[in-house]
């Protein structure tokens, strides 16, 4: 090995210790990389730290999305406008954009059983994370009878209140 693959190895051990996981990454991989090797130090520096956001900004996705605990692996992009749910494309953009989360308002999605509902809603609730909203789903059975328990061991308070901090609750039946 020579002394610069070593120097390498060491620094990246080193942004690892330091909790850069995204300018380790990024590192290591153009290391060896010509195009890399012409760059000056700015543009080295803006590179990583794009690398390093990049890393923080999906982790922290990942992160909302394990807590939301979303039932479908469902994307606002894999909507389709064009069966017959009657689906509005303009509503649901509009939707989509999330002010009415901001603005505390509720959204019933109604409908026949089977057209989907359930997979709307997490479409949505998936936005939402990426949106840097908390998103929370769970059928309102399991609600009632963890709200019921909570209540029997005295920690109804404390349930409410982890309840209410969450920006986007999703009730499905």
């Amino acid at each position: 090995m020579s002394a610069d693959e070593l120097e390498l190895h060491r620094g990246i051990d080193q942004l690892n210790q330091l909790g850069l996981y995204g300018i380790a990454k990024a590192f290591a991989d153009l290391g060896g990389n010509d195009e890399a090797a012409g760059l000056g130090h700015a543009e080295w520096l803006a590179l990583l730290l794009d690398h390093e956001a990049t890393h923080r900004r999906d982790k922290r996705l990942a992160a909302r999305l394990r807590h939301a605990k979303l039932r479908h692996l469902a994307v606002p992009e894999d909507i389709d406008y064009r069966s017959p749910r009657g689906l509005d494309r303009r509503m649901m953009e509009s939707l989509l954009k999330g002010g009415w989360i901001g603005a505390h308002e509720n959204l019933a999605i109604i409908g026949p059983t089977g057209v989907g509902k359930s997979w709307l809603a997490c479409a949505l609730g998936h936005k939402a994370c990426r949106d840097n909203r908390s998103v929370l789903y769970t059928r309102l059975s399991k609600l009632l009878d963890d709200l019921s328990l909570a209540r029997g061991d005295g920690r109804i308070a404390s349930r409410l209140k982890s309840l209410g901090q969450v920006e986007l609750l999703i009730l499905d039946d």
